[in-house]
């Protein structure tokens, strides 16, 4: 595998004046000592954002789950979303499991592809109507969490998840 991009660029020091992104462009840094330290977070930020937004979801569902799904499965009907018990259990399920896999890396495409629909049903069904403000009920908490998940989809579990360990993505 090699040594750690980070390492190089700060064996480099102040030599490296620039950020190299993976297309290959370069933009000269303002500060070329924090160069090394771009680099090194780089590596850690993404397995940090597939950990936090997986592990937020988990509680989530966990309420659905475990604090009994008449309730959700009530407001599900309330809105629309038939057959409210059902879809319930599934959304549950969806934020327990599926938040415990993206924050693993484990088939972190696959869950995360089933997270950006869940939002996606709660921004349009039910708080888009209410507006931006997420403290009016509006969209902008569970849109922002649906981008992230979008981002997650598209990127897979990434260099450091268990999708990389078994050497399998979908």
């Amino acid at each position: 595998m090699g040594p750690a991009p980070c390492a190089a660029a700060l064996n480099r020091g102040k030599q490296d004046m620039t950020d190299t992104n993976r297309t290959g462009s370069e933009a000269k840094l303002f500060i070329p000592a924090l160069g090394g330290l771009y680099c090194c977070g780089r590596e850690a930020a993404y397995p940090l954002l597939r950990v936090v937004a997986g592990g937020f979801m988990i509680p989530h569902g966990w309420g659905k789950l475990f604090g009994g799904t008449d309730g959700t499965a009530q407001f599900f009907s309330s809105i629309g979303l038939e057959p409210a018990h059902l879809l319930a259990i599934v959304a549950g399920s969806q934020e327990v499991l599926g938040g415990l896999c993206i924050a693993l890396g484990l088939l972190t495409r696959f869950w995360a592809a089933g997270a950006v629909i869940l939002l996606g049903v709660a921004v349009f069904q039910f708080h888009w109507p209410n507006g931006f403000s997420a403290g009016a009920g509006g969209y902008e908490y569970a849109a922002f969490w649906m981008v992230v998940m979008i981002f997650i989809f598209f990127r897979g579990g990434g260099r450091i998840s268990i999708d990389r360990v078994i050497g399998r993505e979908l």
